[in-house]
């Protein structure tokens, strides 16, 4: 067993050693499903069969060492081995170092497989796209029962939740490489009519309301943006707007369901989908969106972003948001 599980973490190390350089494409939810499983098996084992023997060799040293001192007490001699026996116990007790890495590993790797399928998972914000509601670096929570339960790696559904709605922060996988997770908000649902044309958002031909803000300052450019206040499905958020970019779309991709779209000099209008998400970045001319590579099936749908848990570069950034 000791050679067995040295190879098993071997090829995790390997793994994620080759998912890290950049020479594999990982899957983080396979791998966090793999170590549950087989730490569990090793965790059944350690219960069910490996410390009950060692338990037994315990006993059988303690009988021994009891007997021993029955017959040199009949002799007449005081026996004074009780401390050897004592050491003796606690290294037959002792818990191997291939299951302590497997066995005693279980119940944290359980906890954080659990907390991660089906209640909460973590992410970082990598890139601009979502300025001025979040920046990058900030380290959010995404609620994963609130659109229903999924099997983790299968990404099967078990509860229904409810849908999405309109302004939605939003985590989920991206079309074109699924195993990529990206984060937007979601604009338009199944049946809705969306565009973007000259900057401006239409919902089923109705323009979306917003007004003019304070310019949003970013401290990474070290310059300021066009800042609008936009409400959309009773929320209230801030976008940016660059109007030296032009309103056209360039380099949209071939998506599935393309011909539902219409590309103009003004920008675009789709119709979405059954079972499908219009979305797009706060950072309106910083984001690569269904604008270009089209729609969010519900299936990729990870789960709904609220709340930054930390930013390392401005506490004050911790909280909840819309």
């Amino acid at each position: 067993m000791p050679a067995l599980t040295a190879a098993v973490l071997a090829a995790f190390v390997a793994y994620a050693g080759a998912w890290y350089l950049g020479y594999i494409e990982g899957n983080f939810a396979l791998l966090l499903f793999t170590a549950t499983v087989v730490t569990g098996c090793y965790w059944v084992a350690e219960r069910l069969w490996f410390l009950p023997r060692r338990r037994r060799a315990a006993q059988r040293l303690e009988a021994q060492a009891a007997e021993r001192r029955e017959r040199l007490a009949t002799q007449g001699i005081q026996s004074s081995d009780a401390g050897d026996v004592s050491i003796g116990r606690e290294r037959l007790l002792m818990q191997p170092w291939w299951l302590d890495w497997t066995a005693g590993l279980f119940p944290v790797i359980l906890v954080v497989f659990v907390l991660r399928s089906f209640l909460f998972e973590p992410f970082k914000i990598p890139s601009g796209s979502m300025i001025p509601t979040l920046l990058v670096g900030d380290l959010i929570l995404v609620n994963k029962f609130t659109y229903g339960l999924r099997m983790p790696v299968f990404n099967t559904k078990i509860t229904e939740g409810r849908t999405p709605e309109r302004g939605d922060v939003v985590v989920f996988r991206y079309p074109p490489k699924p195993s990529l997770d990206y984060i937007k908000r979601v604009v338009a649902l199944p049946g809705d009519e969306v565009s973007y044309l000259n900057k401006r958002l239409f919902i089923n031909g109705q323009p979306v309301e917003r007004q003019p803000v304070a310019d949003f300052f970013d401290r990474e450019s070290m310059r300021y943006g066009k800042q609008f206040e936009e409400h959309l499905g009773g929320k209230d958020f801030r976008i940016l707007i660059d109007p030296q970019r032009p309103a056209f779309i360039p380099g949209a991709e071939d998506f599935p369901s393309r011909d539902a779209c219409r590309y103009t000099v003004e920008g675009v209008t789709c119709k979405v989908p059954p079972g499908h998400y219009f979305v797009m970045g706060d950072n309106r001319d910083n984001s690569l969106d269904s604008r270009y590579w089209g729609f969010v099936p519900d299936r990729n749908i990870v789960g709904k972003a609220f709340f930054i848990w930390m930013n390392f570069a401005d506490l004050g950034r911790i909280g909840g948001f819309e």
